[in-house]
């Protein structure tokens, strides 16, 4: 699942990616152009809620690539975006 939000004094919308805790298998970072596709720097944390997210902050109408990266460079991307690029990447404008 993926949520964004932005409040109305702010230039910057909030990301959250999420995913169901017990269909992870090990740690799990999402890594993009928001972040230089460094691995690492954005982990998905355990919620009380059964899910394990990581939250960014991103210009307002800029468009995003990302995909997640679990354990033994096992990468796969989320069900819930606005398009998938010939890389196997995801856009989100």
């Amino acid at each position: 699942m993926l949520k964004k939000s932005r409040s109305a004094a702010s230039a910057t919308c909030t990301l959250t990616f999420s995913l169901p805790t017990a269909a992870l298998d090990g740690p799990v970072s999402v890594v993009g152009s928001f972040n230089g596709w460094t691995p690492g720097l954005h982990p998905l944390k355990k919620r009380s809620n059964g899910t394990s997210s990581a939250s960014v902050k991103v210009p307002v109408g800029s468009t995003v690539t990302f995909r997640y990266l679990g354990e033994h460079g096992r990468w796969f991307d989320d069900a819930d975006v606005d398009q998938v690029t010939s890389e196997g990447g995801v856009v989100l404008t």
